[in-house]
């Protein structure tokens, strides 16, 4: 039997040195990655600023860059100053709205007469300064031109016989006839 007892036997010894063979190494690294002993103290010293971290290189990735914009962007309203808003908003568009109806509802008439057009300094006729005078001499306040009429009109000198005509002789002025009047 001792045979068969050793054949038993066999593997058991087999792991056994297995298991003591590896706990022997897992002990040998310990040892060597940590020291028994503790290092001597340091003497005191005199305060010496602790050393500043070096600065961390910028990292140009996505989120370094959302982070940047979400930085730059305005601080949000709360939700009392954004009604304020819309309602002063709100406020200047009823104010436009009235203006705009109360100039529709006004009572505006057609005058009709004759304006004569000023000469601006670029030579051209303003008629809108003659449908004001138009309207102003019927007691309006302003007016816009609506008809118009332009004549030539000559000095004496052009009706002596024999006379040549120069360009300064005669012009033409325009007139406004009939206004809107408001």
């Amino acid at each position: 039997m001792p045979d068969r007892t050793s054949q038993l036997l066999q593997p058991l010894r087999a792991s056994a040195l297995t298991v003591i063979l590896l706990s022997t190494i897992s002990m040998l690294t310990a040892g060597a990655a940590w020291p028994q002993t503790s290092p001597p103290p340091s003497p005191p010293t005199q305060a010496t600023p602790a050393p500043t971290p070096p600065a961390e290189p910028e990292n140009p990735g996505l989120i370094s860059e959302l982070g940047k914009l979400l930085h730059k962007l305005p601080p949000l309203k709360s939700p009392s100053e954004t009604f304020g808003d819309l309602n002063e908003r709100a406020k200047d568009a009823t104010k436009g709205a009235t203006e705009a109806l109360t100039n529709l509802a006004r009572p505006s008439s057609m005058v009709s007469g004759r304006a004569i057009c000023p000469v601006s300094a670029n030579g051209a006729p303003d008629c809108k300064a003659a449908a004001d005078k138009l309207c102003q001499d019927k007691g309006y306040k302003e007016g816009k031109s609506l008809t118009m009429d332009s004549a030539e009109k000559c000095s004496a000198k052009v009706l002596i016989p024999g006379r040549t005509r120069k360009p300064d002789d005669c012009r033409t002025d325009n007139y406004v006839t009939a206004a809107l009047c408001q």
